[in-house]
């Protein structure tokens, strides 16, 4: 099991839909990052920033993220969230939200 963790901004404007959209995410979203070996996917909120902590459980990382981008409902859910947020500048090329590596951990 890999844990994950990344960053990104939320626009102060856009907070409310952002919460909004996320209290109710779509049973085919969740589905579709359960099948490509997602668990314990968990979004943080605090003062602009918001933190996402997940669990990869498969093999091969990458092809599982494709498999999750090329989904067509997953576009959809995106162009909602997408306008919500605000990338870091200093982010790796081709990331949206900015991968954090672990410092710590503790079972």
């Amino acid at each position: 099991m890999e844990r994950h963790g990344a960053v990104i901004r939320l626009r102060p404007e856009k907070t409310e839909e952002y919460l909004t959209l996320h209290a109710s995410v779509w049973p085919d979203i969740q589905q579709k990052m359960f099948e490509c070996n997602i668990r314990n996917y968990t979004i943080f909120y605090r003062d602009g920033w918001l933190f996402n902590y997940y669990e990869y459980i498969g093999d091969d990382h990458a092809a599982d993220m494709e498999r999750i981008a090329a989904d067509p409902l997953t576009q959809k859910w995106w162009e909602l969230c997408m306008p919500c947020q605000e990338p870091v500048a200093d982010r790796a090329p081709g990331e949206w939200w900015a991968s954090m590596p672990e410092a710590y951990h503790q079972d």
